[in-house]
């Protein structure tokens, strides 16, 4: 073979290298996966959105995009939520599915997608909207919480229609919002945040009995951890939102707080990436997205887990 006949093999098996790259990538949905300029999770499997996309990550410095998009997400025991962004032509959407992304469920809902949670056990899923405003520092935001039970179907629109008790004392008023959720290990006991009077407190639900209870002051967004006996939560810098928030746990038992090493604002519901770490985005002046990590004993510092990522849950 001469040298002209070589550079014309050559040339085409690269022209149909590419091609195969090309139709594989397509007809896998994913796009190219960016790469990482810190571990991920210390080899725990991620599940997070890179761009609007879920993406997962069980190595260091993987990432596997899909082509499923939304505006948050959170997954557990094989139940992959989604709140569909608002579009100039859809309506937003709670989409539950399996872990193969199979659609199980379909809410229609009103509002732009705020918080998003999944119970331990796949069970239960909550949600979050912003309805006017869109956020927590300005006054006059409306919010709408909800949580449906995918095991009996049945479906709770806002939790405004739980009967609430405030400081022991049954309570009603035309400004309570609620925001935040997350769920004990019995799919019924949850925690959320209650705003009324100027005041956001930390509530307690419990699901059948459709009642909240009032039980401390400034928390909001709080996270169970997995051993359920601490609260990862944010906390409004000397109860004003405008001043930013700080990330903190509160000890179920004893009522202690303890300050994590974190000291910029966050505004985020934290996740417990395991028993002694805390996740939560922070969003650069550009508008991308990062997660990071911070120990839940209040010790350390804040590190750098995941870059252009956002709404991370880990997985099995």
């Amino acid at each position: 073979m001469n040298a002209r006949s070589r550079i014309v093999v050559l040339t085409l098996s690269t022209v149909l290298l590419a091609a195969v790259a090309v139709a594989y990538t397509v007809s896998h949905g994913a796009k190219p996966a960016p790469a990482e300029s810190r571990t991920s999770a210390d080899g725990r499997r991620l599940q997070f959105l890179t761009n609007g996309r879920l993406s997962y990550t069980s190595t260091p410095g993987s990432r596997r995009v899909t082509s499923v998009g939304c505006d948050r997400a959170y997954a557990a025991a094989g139940t992959v939520a989604c709140l569909r962004p608002v579009g100039a032509l859809s309506a937003g959407a709670l989409v539950v599915m399996d872990a193969g992304l199979r659609q199980r469920r379909r809410v229609p809902l009103t509002g732009f997608p705020n918080r998003l949670r999944v119970s331990a056990s796949g069970r239960m899923v909550a949600w979050t909207l912003f309805i006017d405003g869109h956020s927590y520092a300005t006054t006059g935001f409306s919010t709408r919480a909800g949580i449906l039970d995918m095991r009996t179907g049945r479906l709770v629109q806002s939790l405004e229609e739980f009967a609430i008790i405030k400081d022991g004392a049954p309570y009603r008023n035309r400004d309570v919002n609620f925001w935040g959720i997350t769920f004990a290990a019995d799919d019924n006991r949850f925690y959320a945040t209650l705003s009324t009077g100027g005041v956001r407190h930390l509530v307690q639900g419990d699901f059948a009995a459709r009642t909240v209870r009032t039980l401390a002051p400034n928390v909001e967004c709080p996270s169970l951890s997995p051993d359920g006996t601490r609260l990862a939560f944010k906390s409004a810098i000397g109860g004003n939102p405008k001043r930013g928030w700080r990330l903190s746990t509160l000890d179920l038992a004893t009522a202690k707080r303890t300050p994590l090493a974190e000291p910029r604002s966050v505004d985020d519901q934290p996740v417990w990436l395991d028993d002694h770490t805390v996740g939560y985005t922070l969003q650069l002046s550009d508008g991308t997205n990062q997660t990071w990590a911070v120990p839940a004993s209040g010790a350390g510092g804040p590190r750098l887990l995941l870059d252009n990522a956002s709404s991370v849950s880990p997985t099995p």
